[in-house]
């Protein structure tokens, strides 16, 4: 979803049938609005597949998170040690930190597979604690918003923050599982006042709260003590925020153009 390059139809599609005609009629099916049709012997290697693919991600995430939250405490910039990693021309793939995972696969895949691995009496340590980590981005983030209001002589509560970017991942209007949202609800438990921006998702209901989606301008912007970027929507002017905010909080390095401002923190 979102992502222009991989439409639906140029992405293969794993198929396994329980029997040599469920496998044909399926891949049938497929063939009519897919590329390619990728048949395996089984629906359990089918599914496994899926769940190997979706850990795969999940445990990257996790470990540059880690590494995220590591070199924050060293005094690094992670987004930059990423990139001079990426110039490597085989053997590394990026991914990239942010305030956690969405959607309906990698935060549920992992702890699936988990779950199903102890009726073999097996126990995927390095699934579970890679999702553990995954899962902990929020707490961190809200910490780190904290952190950094406190370093503006700004308590946290009480303090009026606009969201930029509520959806799972950037550039499509589906909120299953957003860590964005995750944040919000630690915020306002903590006394926070937050509003947020998300041309994709117009309404929403946060902690039993109906909220609306706020047109971004220069009067708005003067109305809160900082703007907080939790996802890189193409659609945000992010020179104009950074250039009418008091202060921008960046959890994903989306403002990576825009130079050094005494205004912008990254998380």
């Amino acid at each position: 979803p979102g992502n222009r390059e991989f439409e639906f139809r140029k992405v293969p599609k794993v198929v396994g049938g329980v029997t040599p005609q469920c496998m044909e009629v399926a891949s049938a099916f497929f063939s009519a609005f897919v590329d390619q049709v990728v048949p395996v012997s089984s629906p359990r290697i089918a599914e496994m597949t899926k769940l190997l693919e979706n850990t795969f991600r999940g445990v990257n995430i996790a470990l540059v998170n880690e590494l995220a939250m590591l070199s924050h405490r060293m005094g690094i910039d992670i987004w930059e040690v990423i990139d001079a990693a990426t110039t490597k021309p085989f053997g590394f793939m990026p991914f990239y930190p942010g305030p956690g995972v969405g959607g309906h696969c990698i935060p549920v895949d992992p702890f699936y597979l988990s779950w199903k691995a102890k009726e073999y009496d097996f126990y995927v340590n390095f699934i579970q604690l890679a999702a553990e980590t995954n899962d902990h981005m929020p707490y961190y983030t809200l910490s780190r918003i904290g952190e950094i209001l406190s370093d503006c002589g700004k308590p946290l509560k009480g303090a009026r923050l606009l969201m930029l970017g509520v959806a799972f991942k950037e550039n499509i209007s589906d909120t299953r599982n957003s860590p964005a949202i995750r944040v919000m609800e630690l915020l306002m438990e903590r006394g926070a006042d937050v509003g947020y921006s998300d041309y994709n998702v117009p309404d929403l209901c946060v902690n039993g709260k109906a909220m609306q989606s706020l047109t971004v301008d220069s009067n708005l912007l003067q109305q809160f003590d900082a703007v907080v970027i939790l996802l890189k929507h193409t659609g945000h002017d992010l020179a104009h925020i950074v250039n009418n905010s008091p202060l921008v909080i960046d959890a994903r390095n989306a403002t990576c153009d825009l130079g050094p401002r005494a205004n912008l923190v990254k998380i």
